[in-house]
C-alpha cells in the first residue's frame, strides 16, 4: 500500500509543478531569431552596440540621432546628455505607450544609461518589438565619461558630413558658430 501511495503523490506532485518548468516557446523562438546574427567577432554589431567614440564621431558629423537617456529622475537629476533632441525616459516607463510613442523611427536612437547594462536589456527589448533603429552606448556613461577629455572633444571629426555646408560650420571645424549677441544698448 505504500508504493502506489508514494508513486501517486510524485505523480501528483509532477503534474502540479510541470507548469513551472515549462516557458514560451512561442517567445523564446523570436527571441532565438532576434539573436541568430549573434556570433563571434561579429557579436557587438548584431547587438547594436556603439563604442563611445563611434558615438562621438556621430554627434562631430551631425548625423541625425536622438540619445535616450534611461534612468531614473533621482539620476537623470543631477546631470544628462545635453545634445539637441534627447530624450529622458525612465526605463520604468519607456515601455507604456506614452514612452513608445516619443521615440522616432526615422533616426537612430542610441540608449544610454550609467553603464550600459539597463541600455542594453531596453535596447534590445525595443529591437525585439519592431525598433531596428536603436543602438546601445556600449559600457554607457561610465566608458563615454572615460573616454572623452578635451581632447577628444575638441578634434575634427575623422569624416566631415556631406549635408553641412562650410558656411554652417565654425571656421575652425565643428561646433556651429552661436549667433553674435545683441549690441549692449548704450543708455
Amino acid at each position: 500500500m505504500f508504493k502506489p501511495f508514494t508513486l501517486l503523490l510524485v505523480v501528483i506532485m509532477l503534474s502540479v509543478a510541470g507548469p513551472a518548468w515549462s516557458y514560451d516557446t512561442a517567445m523564446a523562438a523570436s527571441y532565438a531569431e532576434l539573436f541568430a546574427t549573434v556570433k563571434g567577432a561579429g557579436a557587438g554589431k548584431a547587438l547594436h552596440l556603439i563604442k563611445p567614440d563611434a558615438f562621438l564621431e556621430k554627434v562631430k558629423t551631425g548625423e541625425p540621432l536622438v540619445a535616450l537617456d534611461i534612468r531614473t529622475p533621482a539620476e537623470t537629476g543631477v546631470f544628462t546628455v545635453a545634445l539637441p533632441g534627447a530624450l529622458v525616459i525612465p526605463m520604468n516607463e519607456l515601455f507604456t505607450d506614452a514612452g513608445l510613442a516619443r521615440i522616432p523611427t526615422d533616426k537612430t536612437v542610441i540608449v544610454l544609461c550609467k553603464s550600459g547594462t539597463r541600455a542594453t536589456a531596453a535596447g534590445t527589448a525595443l529591437r525585439h518589438i519592431g525598433f531596428e533603429n536603436v543602438y546601445i552606448l556600449k559600457g554607457g556613461y561610465k566608458a563615454l565619461i572615460a573616454y572623452m577629455g578635451p581632447k577628444e572633444a575638441n578634434t575634427q571629426p575623422k569624416s566631415q558630413p556631406s549635408a553641412k555646408t562650410p558656411a554652417q560650420r565654425h571656421p575652425g571645424g565643428w561646433p556651429p558658430v552661436p549667433a553674435p549677441y545683441p549690441a549692449r544698448p548704450t543708455w
